[in-house]
C-alpha cells in the first residue's frame, strides 16, 4: 500500500505531507517496511511490464 492516499486521523492531512508527529512517526514505519512505498502505482505498473518483458525475451531467445 501507498501512503500517499492515507489521511492522518491526528491532523487530517495526509500523511505523505508529514504535517505532524503522528504523520511523520507513520509515514517513516510505512518506509521502513516497505522500500516501495514511496513508489506512485503508475511507476510499479511500468516496473511490472518491463519485468514481464524481459522474462519473455529471454523466454524467446532460449527456445
Amino acid at each position: 500500500m501507498t501512503y500517499d492516499r492515507l489521511v492522518c486521523a491526528n491532523c487530517a492531512a495526509p500523511v505523505s505531507e508529514g504535517r505532524c508527529p503522528v504523520c511523520r512517526a507513520n509515514r517513516e514505519r510505512l518506509q521502513q517496511e516497505n522500500p516501495f512505498a514511496g513508489l506512485n502505482p503508475m511507476t510499479l505498473i511500468a516496473l511490472l511490464a518491463i519485468l514481464i518483458a524481459a522474462v519473455a525475451l529471454l523466454a524467446h531467445q532460449t527456445a
